[in-house]
């Protein structure tokens, strides 16, 4: 070949390979136009479909409405779905960047979850044993923004659009009742201590009034005494209406008519309705069987461990005998609520001083420490964290539940303190919003098994942190860990093996140190909301096991201000991609 023949050879080699790069680049660009496009209009579809979701996220155009939650409506977000989710597999995923085809993944999964939940019927049980859309509703005065006139306006709008919201979830739980698609009876007792606070005569006295007790200064007097007087005749017509409505209904119709088995494997179709629990909260794909033998082999490790704390403590007598001393002992108990609360605003405020050595980035947002609501206290559990709505002047909340003191121990405080406050529940959902890199749906999602998984680690974390030093409340963290084990026993038992409420109650009490009415309530929880108490433990599980992980490929470079970094800054994700990104991680940092 002579030379100008090269040159023209390799000049044309060159043409195509351009020619090749360019298609290559127009048809990822292509791709991600269309997955983008695509990712956006899903989103303001959920916002339109969900008003709540949409003030939740600071988007205020939707806030006059509540959501369509009739079975028309239903079936039209299926539809709707269904379309995305062909839309969403048509696309080249291999054209998308490695970002791009994990936010494929997870919103190919999230739209997956919620054909089959709609499928199953799942908005026909519209609640559970501690909550429901009726506690939902109760806490728009604290979730809605009042900074005008017209944000007083969309609160009334709201207000009165309740019955008819009511209404439709009632004809949901009736179809419900026809299909065998109910809670079980045994966990609705005390279910109207959610509805009866709100059914009142004097719409002052009302929670839903509270909003109308202070004005910004840029509403006028005449304005002030006008939507007073609009919002006192939304609170009887429209709150108290919908209320009499739902307690009426439960007393006549739900509760008689709820089914007296368990069991999600003894609804309509209730295994393969109990695995897509099981995949919605925990993103694997584990049987009933395997969870549960996990379960034991986490108990048994844990209870060697609390065996050597109770004899740290010079205690002479048996297991039994210790859990009954922590649950009848006075001095492991507040006297007053006000005594409660300050413990935990200072176990909070302590692990607030530690978060630099262990964290590198922290969220901008603050939290607050209160009690639970009164209408929502009896039968809700010890704690939980309330994350602010978008936009709000509202911090992030650890709500504390003072109601009946003597079940409420200070030995597990600290536990509950770090995995509902900090580095738990506020430090990663308030990270997580805080992520304005991430698609929306990913910003503003919640997945349990990543979540709780963090929450229950970042009660072990407080060792490192140097809490723990009392053996009571050490013994207190290992009875919360203890817990998590349990819940993949019982949880599995009762669900996939007929377990009867009793054997959860006792499995529960003899192998933790709960107060005996948290055992009730927690069993009742995990009976109403199958699946979800599986999330804790396996969560956790995996975070250690990749913790383990980059700690023994970096050696000396392994840096846990990094590590955490590397979990919570991709926000919350299915423990695959969690166990992909601290892969990278490790690469990247050796």
């Amino acid at each position: 070949m002579t030379t100008n023949m090269r040159t023209r050879w390799l000049c044309g080699a060159l043409v195509l390979f351009c020619l090749a790069g360019m298609a290559i680049d127009a048809r990822a660009q292509d791709a991600t136009a269309t997955f983008r496009d695509l990712m956006q209009r899903e989103w303001e579809a959920r916002l339109v479909a969900d008003p709540l979701l949409a003030t939740s996220v600071g988007r205020a155009e939707f806030n006059n409405r509540l959501p369509d939650v009739s079975r028309q409506a239903q079936m039209a977000r299926l539809a709707e779905t269904q379309r995305f989710l062909e839309q969403l597999e048509s696309i080249d995923t291999d054209a998308l960047s490695p970002t791009d085809r994990i936010n494929h993944a997870m919103l190919a999964r999230e739209l997956e979850l919620r054909m089959d939940a709609i499928g199953f019927g799942n908005y026909e049980i519209p609640l559970n044993a501690d909550s429901g859309f009726q506690t939902g509703f109760s806490r728009l005065p604290s979730e809605m923004p009042f900074f005008s006139v017209r944000d007083y306006e969309n609160y009334v709008a709201r207000l009165r659009a309740f019955p008819a919201y009511v209404d439709q979830h009632i004809s949901n739980m009736r179809a419900g009742l026809e299909g065998g698609m109910t809670l079980p009876w045994v966990v609705l007792r005390g279910v109207d201590t959610t509805v009866r606070p709100h059914i009142v005569t004097d719409p002052v006295k009302s929670v839903f009034y509270t909003p109308f007790q202070t004005f910004p200064a840029s509403v006028t007097a005449a304005q002030r005494e006008r939507l007073r007087t609009e919002g006192r005749r939304a609170i009887i017509e429209g709150a108290v209406v919908g209320y009499q409505r739902f307690l009426e209904f439960l007393e006549t119709e739900y509760v008689p008519g709820a089914r007296r088995s368990l069991g999600a494997s003894e609804l309509p179709d209730g295994e393969a309705f109990y695995l897509h629990k099981i995949r919605d909260f925990t993103t694997l794909s584990l049987s009933p069987k395997e969870i549960h033998e996990i379960g034991l082999q986490e108990v048994a490790r844990i209870r060697g461990e609390m065996d050597e704390v109770i004899a740290g403590t010079g205690f002479q007598g048996s297991f039994e005998e210790f859990l009954a001393l922590l649950r009848t002992d006075r001095r492991f108990y507040a006297e007053t609520p006000e005594q409660l609360l300050k413990e935990a605003a200072y176990i909070s405020k302590k692990m607030d001083g530690k978060l630099p050595s262990l964290f590198k980035t922290l969220p901008r947002m603050p939290y607050g420490v209160e009690p639970v609501p009164d209408d929502l206290a009896p039968k809700y559990t010890s704690g939980r964290y309330v994350e602010a709505p978008l936009g709000s002047t509202q911090p992030g909340y650890y709500w504390v539940n003072t109601y009946k003191l003597e079940v409420r121990p200070l030995y597990n405080l600290e536990a509950l303190s770090l995995h509902e406050a900090v580095p738990g529940h506020h430090l990663q959902i308030a990270l997580n919003r805080e992520l304005e890199d991430l698609p929306d749906f990913r910003r503003f999602s919640y997945i349990s098994a990543f979540g709780e998984g963090w929450g229950l680690y970042s009660e072990w974390l407080g060792l490192e942190a140097g809490f723990y030093k009392d053996p009571y409340s050490n013994f207190g963290r290992l009875t919360y860990e203890m817990w998590r084990a349990c819940r993949l026993v019982v949880d599995t038992g009762l669900h996939a093996f007929g377990w009867s409420r009793e054997e959860a109650m006792d499995y529960l009490a003899a192998n933790t140190a709960l107060p005996l009415h948290e055992i009730e309530t927690e069993t009742d929880r995990y009976i109403s909301w199958p699946g979800q108490a599986l999330a804790y433990k396996l969560g956790e599980l995996k975070i250690k096991e990749l913790r383990r992980y980059a700690e023994k490929e970096l050696g000396r470079k392994f840096d846990i201000r990094e590590f955490h970094d590397a979990v919570l800054l991709n926000g919350s994700v299915p423990l695959t991609v969690l166990e992909d990104a601290i892969e990278a991680y490790v690469a990247k940092s050796r």
